[in-house]
């Protein structure tokens, strides 16, 4: 009875797990299939072709979009995981500092409020700034500016549970032997938070690159988003050409993590290498 029960729960769970799966990627699945569909109709197949990847080689509009999402991805990635990093670093390692209650409160904020709350604060002080000092023009720097402030978050969030889980003995003799706090800090600490950083870039990577309601709010003439392309373009009906630049992303992101995951998982083997070796020789 109780083989039974316990064969009966392993494989319901497997069932919703694998159902699971189906409901999350059957759709990308079925954008991938779709984009090599000889039809401009979205949903009906009649046959296989390219020639929706050879259009999309010569759509200036979708590929400007696409390039500057890529670029705004990129240094927003970047900018969050320092800022992050700083922002986690002071919440964990400084338990009492003056304004800590408002600092972790305003650091958290963007991840509970509303884009458009956040995109319509940011336009309304960013218009205000421009008033006076003339700049910034909205465009690539704005929305840089609006995904940095979300991403920031995130990544704080990321490294901050890394941060939590360090033992800090290890910190604590390596300044006994003589390093400097700064020193402790890239030599110890940095190296023992990679894997979150860098599963902080690939997070707000992501969420940089599929922005629609900060980017919407934020961006300017000759500064249109992939995106907002493609939103604008839904509302007359999608060209099958966008299914095949939502291909190219996926293939991008997927190799992204692909090769991420190696390297984190071979810098994980190598950590535990040394420690094993350490603990051998001690």
């Amino acid at each position: 009875m109780l083989r039974t029960s316990a064969a009966f729960n392993r494989g319901f769970g497997r069932g919703w797990l694998i159902a699971g799966f189906v409901f999350l990627y059957l759709p990308i699945l079925a954008l991938i299939v779709f984009s090599f569909n000889d039809s401009t109709v979205a949903n009906l197949w009649r046959g296989f072709t390219l020639k929706w990847y050879v259009q999309l080689a010569h759509d200036q509009e979708l590929l400007n979009g696409l390039w500057l999402s890529l670029q705004i991805a990129f240094f927003t990635a970047c900018g969050s995981v320092v800022l992050g990093t700083f922002a986690a670093f002071s919440l964990v390692k400084y338990r009492r500092f003056f304004g800590r209650t408002a600092f972790s409160g305003m650091v958290n904020a963007p991840l509970v409020m509303p884009e458009v709350v956040v995109g319509l604060s940011l336009l309304l002080m960013l218009v205000s700034v421009q008033r006076v000092l003339g700049f910034p023009e909205r465009g690539m720097f704005t929305i840089w500016l609006g995904h940095l402030l979300l991403g920031m978050a995130y990544a704080t969030v990321v490294v901050q549970a890394r941060l939590r889980d360090l033992n800090p003995q290890l910190e604590e003799a390596a300044m006994d032997l003589g390093a400097q706090p700064h020193q402790v800090f890239f030599l110890v600490t940095l190296p023992m938070i990679a894997q979150s950083l860098m599963s902080a870039w690939l997070l707000t990577f992501t969420l940089s690159l599929d922005d629609v309601v900060l980017s919407a709010f934020l961006s300017g003439p000759g500064s249109t988003t992939m995106p907002l392309v493609i939103f604008s373009r839904a509302r007359l009906g999608l060209n099958p050409s966008v299914n095949a630049v939502a291909t190219l992303i996926v293939v991008i992101v997927a190799l992204g993590v692909v090769a991420a995951s190696y390297f984190i998982a071979r810098a994980e083997r190598r950590r535990q290498q040394e420690l094993a070796a350490a603990q051998h020789a001690s």
